[in-house]
């Protein structure tokens, strides 16, 4: 599992929240409808170690919520690994960590057979919204998609080679592509539920790696390149790169958090999660404190680590999942 120590991996909307509840004294306060930004029940002379492994677009978001809780005085040790979601359910299914971070729900035809095999019996838990991000070289002047643009960019029977084999009025530029691995849970959103391609691939000729900032480094430092991961990974970039519109039908439209969660940025807008053990929460009360606080401060952890927070529906049915666990 690859791990990266926390404080290194800070992004610098976790940096930015740690400071202002620093400056707030670590408030103890937290009302726990998600907005507050403080320990709330917290039981500090809790201890232990949560294992975390999965998708890279939700460990920014994992991360912050342990940070946090470290900062309101837990010294509960959480790793975080990010192999891709795929992989994030292969190590959880084989019951090796407590918690798996998912850009996409757990698939029932591969991945859920695995674990009632395994006896790891889980519970979904949504904790953001994200904008599935297109992205191109900031000289490249190219500054809207449409879906079936997109399906002739990355599709698996794609053959272009040129913004101009697109659409004949991109400018003649060859293209370069940098996506993440077939294991990211963002590859597969992209494949099956944008592509749709039955294959529910991609084109196999662009550059891959689970790594988003490889992926960001690549498009930036290549001119007519062109690429996509979750949005808080172009905001920490905005500065190198260059988000493109996407019109499914109604006009161009900008990834942001209001059309993630007005439904008007379709269909790149989609869910994020966490898969909790029911196990590790009942019979490990450290992975059960790291939860219980995860969700208790949601709207402050999502929005400080630069995602979009849930709607006050979507946050009741994720508090409903969480109580139901061991019940």
């Amino acid at each position: 599992m690859n791990v990266t120590p926390l404080r290194r991996a800070l992004v610098p909307g976790v940096a930015a929240l740690a400071l202002f509840l620093t400056a707030c004294g670590g408030d103890s306060s937290a009302e726990e409808d998600g907005s507050g930004a403080g320990a709330g029940d917290l039981d500090t002379s809790v201890t232990g170690e949560v294992a975390v492994d999965g998708s890279s677009t939700v460990y920014p978001m994992t991360t912050a919520a342990q940070e946090l809780m470290t900062l309101d005085g837990s010294p509960i040790q959480v790793s975080v690994g990010q192999s891709g979601t795929g992989g994030g359910f292969e190590v959880f299914c084989a019951g090796e960590t407590d918690i798996s971070n998912a850009s996409r729900p757990i698939k029932d035809d591969e991945e859920v057979p695995v674990c009632e095999e395994n006896g790891v019996e889980y519970t979904e838990l949504q904790v953001a919204v994200d904008a599935l991000t297109v992205v191109v070289h900031p000289d490249l002047a190219v500054d809207c998609l449409t879906v079936d643009e997109l399906i002739a960019l990355f599709g698996p029977k794609s053959k272009a080679e040129n913004w101009q084999d697109i659409n004949p009025e991109f400018p003649d530029q060859e293209i370069t592509g940098f996506i993440p691995g077939a294991d990211s849970g963002t590859y597969d959103y992209m494949a099956a539920d944008v592509v749709a391609d039955e294959s529910e691939t991609l084109r196999n000729d662009f550059e891959s790696s689970e790594d988003d900032n490889v992926l960001v480094n690549g498009v930036s430092g290549t001119p007519g390149a062109v690429g996509f991961f979750g949005y808080t990974y172009f905001e920490e970039n905005a500065d190198k790169l260059k988000a493109l519109e996407i019109d499914s039908g109604d006009g161009c439209v900008a990834p942001s958090a209001e059309t993630a969660q007005d439904g008007s940025y379709t269909p790149l807008a989609r869910p994020l999660f966490i898969y909790v053990s029911n196990k590790s929460y009942t019979e490990k009360p450290a992975v059960a404190e790291f939860v219980d606080y995860y969700v208790a401060n949601l709207e402050t952890v999502a929005t400080g680590a630069g995602f979009i927070a849930l709607n006050e529906t979507d946050y009741a049915a994720t508090k409903d999942a969480l109580a139901g666990i061991g019940g």
